[in-house]
């Protein structure tokens, strides 16, 4: 049996990135020959082992035939008689495509490194249409490329625009969608992510409360980009910015100016209440794509009163109160962070304001510090009980948020 090291753990070593997995395929061997040299099985669709020390991936080379709709619908073909060719021609990406043997010979039938090194994502063959998730990965490694300069081969493109014409992503999961959603959410241009599915065709489809931002007028004091998708894509990129890696806070973010799209456009480019309007699109969103329980509460939290972070300084203490008690911000500080990085987020996620500072994020802090310093203990020591602890300990910790105001 002959093994390799394949897909993005040569990729990477080429553009000079660290880290990530380190996947094998094994040509010529059999399950059974695997597990007598100590290997470990693991796959579940197709033969996949552990490698009884390191521990890293080592696939059975395999093809893949299309049978039915969906990214489960492939008879997968897993035998001696499979070439090293074979394995990487059923691959998405010819980047992703190349084998590197033991010596450091590689292996790249499909041009993979002159992509990497003219910096084209380039889908290998044909096959590419038949496997939906691809057109949410192609946009997810868009995404995490962006900085290397790397754009779609406009055959690709237009490949993609042929898969969503032909309604293949309608047999996207939900699973699947957030999963390739919440690592491209992760990438360091997550805006790239919205921009490729909305060239493809595939946003509307897949996040049409996000798509229907696009061409929306904001005002042009507080929003100098003007239009409220190309907001959105700033602000995530801002996200990246503040909390690199954070796809809980990045969620948040694409959701925050969902209401947007719901202003009467007589009322345009004002949006007069936007945030109460947005939440029942993010809460819709986050139910079809199944999120996470904390994804979907932030998310929906931060559209409603990304507003107040930004104004909280001038606020009534009463009301900055409600919204730390909202988030419950009090006992979990961690949660007011994450509010607090998409707000700044959306603040500065605007042209020509990606430099300016946040104060209400450092105020915020203070008086959510300076509210949690009250305790109700504190109360029932003064000889206080019942609901009249619960009203004292409100209107103590106002007075001490009034304080901070006045200092």
């Amino acid at each position: 049996m002959d093994m390799y090291l394949v897909g993005g753990a040569v990729r990477d070593k080429k553009l000079g990135r660290t880290g990530g997995d380190r996947d094998h395929v094994v040509v010529g061997a059999t399950p059974e020959e695997m597990q007598r040299l100590g290997y470990r099985p693991v796959g579940k669709d197709f033969p996949v082992f552990l490698h009884p020390e390191t521990h890293e991936e080592y696939a059975l080379a395999r093809t893949e035939r299309k049978a039915g709709h969906g990214y489960r619908g492939f008879v997968v073909h897993a035998a001696p008689d499979v070439s090293l060719e074979q394995d990487l021609g059923r691959r998405d990406l010819t980047i992703n495509a190349i084998a590197e043997a033991a010596d450091g010979r590689l292996i790249d039938p499909y041009g993979g490194l002159a992509d990497l090194e003219n910096r084209v994502l380039r889908h290998v063959s044909a096959a590419f249409v038949e496997d939906p998730v691809r057109l949410l990965r192609l946009a997810r490694f868009a995404a995490r490329f962006a900085s290397y300069g790397f754009s779609i081969a406009p055959e690709t493109m237009a490949m993609l625009q042929d898969m969503v014409r032909a309604g293949e992503i309608d047999h996207l999961v939900p699973e699947r969608v957030w999963t390739e959603t919440r690592k491209a959410l992760a990438e360091p241009a997550p805006s790239v992510f919205l921009q490729v599915l909305r060239e493809a065709g595939a946003l509307a489809v897949l996040f049409p409360e996000v798509d229907a931002l696009y061409g929306v007028p904001q005002r042009a004091e507080s929003h100098p980009e003007i239009d409220a998708g190309r907001h959105l894509e700033l602000a995530l990129d801002m996200a990246a910015r503040l909390r690199p890696g954070d796809d809980l806070v990045a969620y948040a973010v694409l959701g925050h100016d969902l209401g947007k799209a719901m202003t009467p456009p007589g009322l345009w480019p004002r949006h007069p209440g936007h945030g109460e309007q947005g939440v029942a699109a993010v809460q819709a969103m986050s139910k079809r794509l199944r999120v996470p329980l904390a994804h979907a509460s932030l998310a929906a939290i931060v559209c409603r009163d990304h507003l107040l972070a930004h104004q909280a300084p001038q606020l009534p203490a009463s009301t900055v109160l409600q919204l730390l008690t909202r988030l419950d911000a009090l006992k979990r500080p961690e949660r007011l962070e994450s509010f607090l990085a998409a707000c700044e987020a959306d603040f500065r996620g605007r042209q020509g304001w990606q430099d300016r500072a946040y104060p209400s994020a450092g105020w915020l802090r203070q008086a959510c510090r300076a509210a949690a310093a009250i305790s109700a203990r504190d109360l029932v020591l003064d000889g206080l009980s019942g609901t009249a602890i619960g009203t004292a300990l409100a209107e103590a910790r106002q007075q001490a948020i009034t304080a901070l105001t006045m200092d």
